[in-house]
């Protein structure tokens, strides 16, 4: 039977581990993902009183009473003296609890430390307009939405509001007056909290995801009205997002959905997290900052795929490709070819630019934020 020291120690163990994931359940032993390899431990494997026992710790007496009455809920956990929190779901399978929990820690990376594109850093302290990190779970997409929302907190004067589900990084007043709102605690949903932010006199307003129809379109709302909007989305590249989020509105609706988006994008990072050579990981990433043609091709949907032509030759203006972007990693001995080759959005295109080596042979420093003696 599991008690909460039992619990103590498998978290231990994660932290210890350097594990990014846990992963529990009936008749499994505990797995976690490392260096984003999902693996079982040597533990031994957990039964249905193990994981009621161990869903009841973690939930706490104010929530345990989800067990019997929700099928999936999604919450932060911060165990005592621990130094880190855990973004965590409860969720059944088969008729059992099953739990996954995502390792938060407390210190926020740099974007040197997360060898993240400079860009990434100007764009946070725009003033206006909506930023889209996107990327499949697990991409990198909330820590480096922490990290531009420490950026702004250090470097420029206002108040930031963040809607989390739920809230991973802690953050605390140093230039700015920091808010952070966790939907199911301090509010009841996405939506009433952007629209009741919108009157609390924010400046920069981080949304941790955008998930339907009605939250895009709030969303978009807000950065209308002149506010610095930075969120994310669960797509893989550029183009993607941007037909993803027209989709969310009806057909009826597309022609002011596209003048809408064309007025307020700002800028759209994609990410995929890659491993290294030698170990770890490393992010791969396509920009695209909304210079005035590609506002144009958000307009004309018979031009909208042309955005990805510009965004080969923005590189003065901080745009890549992720084909782009793989060809540096691979020039500065980051990531294997192999490695390139299978995360290109096309190989064929990777090829080409390999052969075009004059073209792209500024070192891998001149794209990581910081400075660098590689």
């Amino acid at each position: 039977m599991a008690d909460s020291r039992s619990v103590r120690n498998l978290l231990n163990l994660m932290y210890e581990k350097g594990a990014s994931d846990l992963h529990l359940g009936v008749d499994k032993p505990p797995w976690m993902r490392i260096d984003g390899t999902l693996k079982p431990t040597d533990l031994p494997k957990l039964n249905r009183q193990d994981m009621e026992d161990i869903a009841r710790i973690v939930l706490g007496p104010k929530r345990e009473f989800l067990i019997d009455e929700q099928n999936e809920v999604d919450f932060s956990y911060s165990p005592e003296d621990f130094p880190g929190r855990f973004r965590v779901n409860f969720y059944r399978q088969k008729g059992e609890i099953g739990l996954a929990l995502r390792l938060v820690t407390y210190y926020i990376p740099s974007f040197e430390e997360l060898n993240l594109p400079k860009i990434i850093a100007d764009v946070a302290l725009a003033e206006r307009g909506i930023i889209i990190i996107t990327g499949t779970t697990g991409s990198g997409k909330s820590t480096t939405l922490a990290a531009m929302t420490d950026h702004v907190n250090k470097s420029r004067d206002g108040h930031v509001i963040t809607i989390e589900d739920p809230i991973e990084y802690y953050h605390f007043d140093n230039k700015c007056i920091v808010n952070q709102r966790e939907v199911g605690i301090d509010t009841d949903s996405f939506i009433i909290a952007l629209r009741a932010g919108m009157r609390e006199d924010p400046d920069v307003i981080l949304v941790g995801e955008m998930r339907d129809q009605e939250t895009v379109q709030t969303t978009f709302t807000a950065a209308i009205t002149g506010h610095l909007v930075m969120t994310t989305l669960h797509t893989t590249d550029v183009l993607q997002t941007i037909n993803r989020t027209l989709d969310y509105y009806p057909a009826a609706q597309q022609k002011q959905a596209r003048i809408m988006m064309s007025e307020t994008l700002h800028s759209i990072f994609s990410m995929r997290l890659l491993p290294m050579v030698g170990g770890g990981r490393i992010p791969a990433i396509e920009s695209m900052v909304a210079t005035a043609q590609i506002r144009d091709y958000v307009l004309n949907p018979e031009e909208t795929y042309m955005i990805r032509d510009v965004m080969e030759r923005g590189t003065s203006d901080g745009m890549f490709t992720f084909d782009q972007y793989l060809l540096k990693l691979v020039r500065a001995q980051k990531i294997s070819w192999e490695t390139a080759r299978k995360a290109a959005t096309s190989e064929h295109d990777l090829l080409l630019l390999h052969r075009k080596s004059s073209e792209y042979d500024a070192p891998i420093t001149q794209t990581y934020y910081g400075s660098s003696s590689e």
